[in-house]
């Protein structure tokens, strides 16, 4: 079964890290993406740009918009995402605990089955 690990970010917790943390953390994502493609798991990774990168497009009333930014203000942003196939949500809650996002106080590690594809 597929799953997403979505990495939750906060800008605030980034900003606070020290260039060690920074350091253990990208460690961290090594090891993982060393284990799960290792046992065959791991479909595909991104990290995501600064949500001040983004577009949003949407429908008011009818008509269509497109806005610069964030489709809202908000300290917390989907930082990335780790695409997974395993045996079932067990083994998935198992990998995203691996994760150093999970272990660090302010973010987060969301697990979605996929639904399709």
């Amino acid at each position: 079964m597929k799953y997403l690990l979505i990495l939750q970010g906060n800008a605030v917790v980034l900003e606070r890290l020290t260039t060690e943390q920074r350091a253990a953390i990208s460690a961290g994502h090594r090891e993982f993406q060393r284990i799960a493609a290792e046992a065959g798991e791991l479909i595909s990774t991104a990290a995501l740009a600064d949500p001040s990168a983004g577009t949003v497009i949407r429908t008011r009333d009818g008509k269509r918009q497109i806005s610069a930014g964030p489709s809202r203000q908000a300290a917390d942003f989907m930082g990335g995402y780790y695409l997974v196939d395993v045996e079932g949500r067990e083994r998935a809650v198992e990998l995203a605990d691996l994760l150093p996002d999970s272990q660090i106080d302010g973010l987060a590690v969301e697990i979605r089955p996929v639904m399709c594809g």
